[in-house]
Order: structure tokens, then sequence, then C-alpha cells
């Protein structure tokens, strides 16, 4: 999953340029740091509740990505499109375990 996200960014980063290549380097950017910082949220600081807000942020980020990349680049988008999935399904996982451990 990580090769492709790094597929992607490469391909969209290479074939943008001026203000729309800035634009989704800084949107990359902040996808990866928010898919860290939910790893260490919820593995790290074993704080499913904060995690799931997290991961929440970072699903708007993967959809504001898999737009730009799609629209510079349709295999970037296509590359995406399980990073966007996946994320989804662990945001119902991290919803689950958080709606399983209420009161705790």
């Amino acid at each position: 999953m990580y090769g492709l996200i790094a597929v992607a960014g490469a391909r969209a980063l290479d074939r943008s340029e001026g203000p729309e290549r800035a634009a989704f380097a800084r949107g990359y950017a902040l996808n990866l740091a928010l898919n860290a910082g939910w790893t260490a949220l919820f593995f790290g600081a074993r704080k499913p509740g904060a995690a799931l807000a997290e991961i929440a942020a970072l699903n708007a980020s993967n959809l504001v990505l898999l737009r730009r990349a799609a629209r510079t680049d349709r295999p970037a988008g296509a590359a995406l499109a399980p990073y966007v999935a996946w994320t989804l399904f662990a945001t119902a996982l991290n919803g689950a375990i958080v709606g399983l451990n209420r009161g705790r």
C-alpha cells in the first residue's frame, strides 16, 4: 500500500507544476503526517477515541489527495484508491473498537 502511495505521489508531482504542484506537495505531506499520527495515537498512545477523530481528518485528506492526483494523472489517482478504501475500513474498525470499549 505504501508503495502505491509513493508511486501516486511521484507521478502526480512529476506531472504537475507551479501552484498545482505546490498544493499537491503540501496535501501529500499533510496526508503522510496524518497517516503517521493515527498510528501513533492508536497503537503508541493507545487512545482509540483520539485516533478516531484523527482518522476522520485523514479520510478528508485522502479524498482531497485522490481528487488532486486523479486530476493531474489518472493512474496516480487509481493508485491511491486502495489506500482510500483501506483507510475507510480502518475507520470502521477504529469506531467499533471505541464502541466496544465505552466506559473503560
